[in-house]
């Protein structure tokens, strides 16, 4: 295994907060073309009047840039610090297919039980992560 395969994942989430970046725009355009939306609906931020569907496709996009920076710095922590492991390049794996499946949810049908199950695993997982880490870097604790 070469260390640089722990950028691959965060590439792939890098990736992904485009493909919903090009999503928002894409809803948001449609619905301003379809007269969804008022002129000015944006320019403080999302108004109430803004239809549900376009504003959770902002939400997510959102919601890309919180909680997944830590995946982001913990890639960067363990690269540097030359700990790359298998075990979490593994789990940085699936910490980004449950981050992708919560946005598809969360863009999709979006049923709070299942939404909320994803984001707690991949937020306990992310934990994990960082727990491994930090008994890699001070294993006599």
């Amino acid at each position: 295994m070469h260390p640089e395969m722990i950028f691959e994942p965060m590439l792939v989430l890098v990736f992904w907060t485009f493909i919903i970046m090009l999503y928002m725009a894409y809803k948001r355009w449609s619905a301003g073309f379809a007269g969804r939306l008022k002129r000015g609906e944006f320019k403080v931020g999302e108004s109430a009047d803004v239809p549900v569907d376009v504003r959770l496709a902002g939400r997510n996009f959102s919601n890309l840039f919180e909680v997944p920076v830590l995946l982001y710095v913990l890639c960067l922590s363990v690269y540097v610090t030359h700990n790359v492991s298998e075990s979490l390049l593994a789990m940085a794996w699936v910490y980004v297919a449950l981050r992708i499946v919560h946005s598809l949810i969360h863009v999709t049908y979006n049923k709070i039980m299942h939404r909320f199950s994803i984001f707690a695993l991949s937020n306990f997982l992310l934990l994990a992560m960082w727990i491994m880490f930090a008994m890699q870097l001070y294993p006599q604790v």
